[in-house]
């Protein structure tokens, strides 16, 4: 009996060893002033909550949420969290869509996959700002001189506003089949020798503006129409008066083997970028005091198209949206880039803050939402 007891006590201290040793694999470290821009503090600085961020973390570490590479947190002008995991480049062609397996630090680009498009949107709104474009309710055709054999069959009501929300009314099958199915349209268009020439050929199926169909082809004829409206490249212009003026260098575009280049994704910069990108929407389109986009445009990205509203979700000018409400019963508004894998921008003005993600969840589903609810926005005092 008194053998039995102690075996008892034995496995008790054994599991709160183990517990104790679990909370303490990690220790929280604010992040470090590289002169690049941001401001940088603590989580308490910010009245964010230690322990909950400790439990997450030490989630992460056990391998819950797989290939999380990045996790970073800005709130109240400064960044507060920025840590990163081991994790697997992209490779398109390996198992999983991996690649090589690394440790991932704030020096390395992550491409960022389909959060390119609120990317390609910011572009867009610049390139009004600039007067390069009128507005979102040029027909696309406008830009397009050398296309107007395919101007048929009402598609000249085709507007870059309805690119820009995925509302064209175009035939497009891209989300319900595999990128490598001979059936997926973005697949076809990236081997194609002119991509504009193929998005444009595509019938019409319904009256633009009225339904959202994801379209990753329409995404790129914004590119296209920005180098056709500016004589720049999207890559040059972005470097000109976004990029630029954040602060972001290096950066790089993909191009597709036709030259045109992929607007709809790719975009490879590195985690602390994309939450430059997220401040600049957050703080109206001011940079360092300089107004960097219109507060119209950011206003308008925030706001889900009437189309598209989906329950508490909806897409506005290619940035998703959604609603919480918190158990304190304080409603957010979040918009949000999202890339395939786990590519996020969150920008979540009610609690002046944005939350980068970045990994390689490319065949399950990315966790990440799970992280956001369970222990970041509980840990908002």
């Amino acid at each position: 009996m008194k053998k039995n007891i102690l075996i008892v006590i034995i496995i008790l201290l054994f599991c709160v060893s183990c517990k104790f040793n679990l909370s303490s694999q990690y220790t929280y470290q604010q992040p470090e002033n590289i002169n690049d821009g941001l401001k940088v503090g603590s989580l308490d600085e910010v009245d964010i909550g230690e322990k909950l961020i400790l439990k997450a973390m030490n989630k992460i570490h056990q391998g819950k949420y797989m290939e999380l590479h990045s996790m970073l947190i800005f709130k109240d002008n400064r960044l507060v969290f920025e840590e990163y995991f081991k994790g697997h480049k992209y490779n398109f062609s390996g198992e999983n869509h991996h690649g090589e397996l690394l440790t991932w630090d704030r020096t390395m680009m992550q491409n960022t996959h389909s959060a390119t498009k609120s990317i390609t949107s910011a572009c867009i709104g610049i390139a009004i700002d600039k007067g390069f474009i009128e507005s979102i309710e040029q027909s696309i055709f406008d830009f397009f001189p050398e296309h107007q054999h395919l101007n048929t069959n009402g598609k000249a009501s085709i507007k870059i506003g309805h690119l820009l929300t995925m509302t064209s009314g175009l035939r497009w099958e891209e989300q319900n089949v595999p990128y490598s199915h001979p059936g997926n349209d973005l697949g076809i268009l990236v081997g194609s020798e002119n991509p504009t020439t193929y998005v444009l050929n595509r019938p019409l199926l319904y009256e633009p503006g009225k339904r959202f169909k994801y379209n990753g082809g329409g995404i790129i004829l914004l590119g296209e129409i920005i180098k056709n409206a500016t004589k720049m490249n999207i890559d040059e212009f972005s470097g000109k008066y976004l990029f630029g003026p954040l602060g972001i260098d290096p950066y790089y575009w993909l191009y597709f083997k036709s030259g045109a280049i992929s607007a709809s994704g790719d975009i490879h910069i590195t985690p602390r970028d994309m939450v430059k990108i997220g401040v600049l929407f957050l703080n109206k389109g001011v940079w360092n005091g300089k107004q960097i986009i219109s507060e119209q445009w950011v206003d308008k990205s925030a706001i889900t198209f009437v189309s598209n509203a989906r329950g508490r979700s909806g897409y506005s000018l290619a940035w998703w949206t959604l609603q919480y409400e918190l158990r304190s019963g304080v409603r957010l508004n979040m918009f949000y880039a999202h890339g395939w894998g786990g590519q996020y921008i969150m920008v979540l003005p009610e609690l002046n803050s944005v939350i980068v993600f970045t990994g390689a969840n490319y065949l399950t589903v990315a966790p990440y939402f799970s992280i956001l609810e369970r222990y970041i926005l509980p840990a908002f005092n």
